[in-house]
């Protein structure tokens, strides 16, 4: 046991190694700050590597990962990540990114008390419900547990939509787009969901339209004078 948590510190000094030999000043540029262009919102699961499946370095993307990356606007964690995400770092994507095999979304579709991940699962249970006509008439049931993954995304992406400091920055700035993905294991594959970030805005705003007031407007109208 021992020898293997010691084994993470050789990796370590060996990763130091490889960066400074490709390039010298790699850490110290590292520290002077991150403008990354993508937040990734995905699952701790730990066969779902972001940066590596996605083929970026570090600094390119900034992450939040939960069990079966679920986006509760009643969680600080979640939330405090959005907020800085579009607010400081001025993010253009916002990827929400489930993955098949999802041991969070099956445990959500078991009837079976997992005490302190009641509450959490509960929120995948309600994607269920919402959904429960379409994924009941699925027999397979690994293909129903696959859609589920998806239709999880899919709310995930709308619960972003959702929040003023999202609705806001796209009034300004027409980002972020949000963005759901799934990966697939088997194949190692990212799979778009395309997701209609607009469209699904659009429909949405009737409800949860958070951005009708006087001081969002007015800084969307200073922005375009700067501008013009």
């Amino acid at each position: 046991m021992n020898k293997s948590y010691e084994t993470i510190f050789e990796n370590n000094k060996k990763w130091i190694e490889e960066k400074i030999g490709q390039d010298a000043d790699f850490f110290s540029n590292l520290a002077k700050g991150q403008s990354p262009e993508y937040l990734y919102i995905g699952c701790s699961d730990s066969r779902v590597s972001a940066e590596e499946m996605m083929g970026l370095h570090p600094g390119e993307l900034f992450v939040h990962r939960n069990i079966a990356n679920v986006v509760n606007t009643l969680d600080m964690n979640s939330t405090a990540v959005i907020q800085y995400a579009v607010e400081h770092l001025k993010v253009k994507h916002i990827i929400v990114c489930g993955h098949y095999g999802c041991g969070g979304v099956k445990a959500a579709m078991n009837p079976e008390d997992l005490g302190l991940l009641n509450p959490w699962l509960r929120l995948i249970r309600d994607v269920y419900r919402i959904y429960q006509k379409e994924l009941d008439a699925i027999e397979c049931e690994h293909k129903r547990y696959d859609r589920l993954v998806e239709l999880n995304v899919q709310e995930q992406c709308i619960n972003i939509i959702k929040m003023a400091c999202v609705q806001e920055r796209y009034i300004v700035d027409d980002y972020p787009i949000v963005h759901g993905w799934v990966f697939d294991m088997k194949t190692g594959k990212l799979i778009d969901l395309d997701i209609d970030f607009e469209e699904i805005l659009s429909d949405i705003q009737k409800v949860y339209d958070l951005t009708n007031s006087s001081w969002v407007m007015s800084r969307k109208k200073n922005k375009n004078l700067q501008n013009d």
